[in-house]
């Protein structure tokens, strides 16, 4: 049972400004949802599509003035069809108002409590959908109105009925003829373009439609591309994506080394740079002096740390060791709970450059005489899990 769509053209395209309306209506007072590129750019097809149901709907209504007698029925199926048109307007105006009170729902429940920001390039979800519904609509009702056009032409049974006259079967066209648009071979004498190539000649043929589709589609993105990336500036060049990339590279790397910093134990500990030598200071000036002195001299409580003697190694490996496990039994106590990985190498560095500074006072050495050159190649066979005792 067909409804008469064409005869109620405007209802439909009412109710198609009735869900754009909704749309409007669904959305807070500030920002404007039509200041977004993309819900412009939806905007726009939604009218476009409108303007479509319009004009084609006056050319089925046109087409049923001359096929009036071929579409005549019983009342009874006119006014069921008329029904089910206006049921389904009604009933599309009706979701369209249940999203909006939905939406305004949801609206006063944002400003009742933060919610994690899940928008659709700038969009709420909400509106993102309720757009692209209106859209799908259109495109549906211009379906319809497509299907109802070539119903009443009857191209195809009045092809029919002109071979059953003159007793000739009509031929089927393949699909891929009818995609194409090829020429029948009996007709490439009309088309022929008179261009012979060694045996091959050139025929006029049509372009295919889905060719010209695919034309109209990228002229359709380009102006979509341009008014996004050089009008409305909504989306970044190539070379600005390019910086975006690389500084979100070097936040990554910064974060990265940060967090890797403190994976630094006593086998992989290394002598660090000026700037993490005076952090290193700051931290034996405020931790270390009651035991080895200002100035790393030593005092009757810990060794002297500026001279060549070391009690337990005087590689950057054993100084980190000595503090992160400290010696327990000669008052060194242990700073791995109280340091992170990399103060405790900072700490450690700085130890090693207090070599050679003669400070005043200095203690007598303890130890061994530690050479560095002779101790570059060696690995130490501490356990690291022994006793504790202190830097030296």
């Amino acid at each position: 049972m067909r409804f008469n769509i064409f005869k109620h053209k405007w209802l439909s395209i009412m109710g198609v400004m009735l869900l754009m309306a909704q749309v409007a209506g669904a959305q807070p007072k500030e920002p404007s949802t039509l200041s977004n590129p993309l819900a412009q750019v939806m905007v726009l097809i939604m009218i476009m599509l409108a303007l479509a149901i319009a004009l084609l709907g006056n050319v089925v209504g046109n087409a049923a003035d001359l096929f009036r007698t071929k579409l005549r029925k019983a009342r009874s199926e006119k006014n069921s069809g008329n029904a089910a048109t206006v049921i389904l307007l009604l009933s599309a105006g009706l979701l369209a108002s249940i999203a909006g009170n939905a939406q305004a729902a949801a609206d006063a429940a944002t400003t009742a409590a933060p919610a994690v920001d899940n928008s659709i390039n700038g969009l709420s979800p909400f509106t993102f959908y309720l757009m692209a519904a209106v859209i799908a609509v259109e495109i549906i009702i211009l379906v319809a109105l497509v299907y109802q056009l070539k119903f009443l032409v009857g191209i195809e049974s009045r092809k029919e009925m002109a071979a059953a006259v003159d007793g000739v079967a009509v031929p089927k066209v393949s699909w891929w003829d009818k995609v194409n648009r090829s020429a029948k071979i009996e007709d490439e004498a009309a088309i022929d373009l008179s261009h012979d190539y060694d045996g091959i000649s050139e025929l006029d043929n049509k372009l295919p439609p889905w060719w010209i589709a695919a034309f109209a589609l990228t002229i359709l993105f380009s102006g979509v591309y341009l008014y996004r990336y050089h009008v409305s500036h909504s989306a970044p060049l190539q070379i600005e994506e390019l910086e975006i990339s690389m500084k979100e590279a070097e936040e990554a790397k910064a974060a990265y080394l940060a967090m890797s910093a403190n994976n630094v134990d006593e086998n992989s500990v290394t002598m660090l740079d000026a700037g993490s030598i005076a952090s290193g200071k700051e931290l034996f000036s405020a931790n270390c002096i009651a035991c080895h002195g200002t100035a790393g001299e030593g005092n009757t409580v810990g060794p002297n740390l500026t001279d060549n003697y070391w009690i337990h190694g005087g590689d950057i490996k054993d100084v980190f060791k000595s503090i992160k496990y400290g010696w327990v039994e000669k008052g060194m106590r242990s700073w791995k709970d109280d340091f992170s990985p990399m103060q405790m190498a900072q700490l450690a560095s700085f130890v090693k450059s207090l070599k050679g500074t003669n400070p005043p006072n200095a203690k007598a050495p303890q130890g061994e005489l530690y050479d560095e050159n002779q101790a570059a190649g060696a690995a130490s066979v501490t356990d690291s899990t022994a006793a504790a005792a202190p830097t030296k």
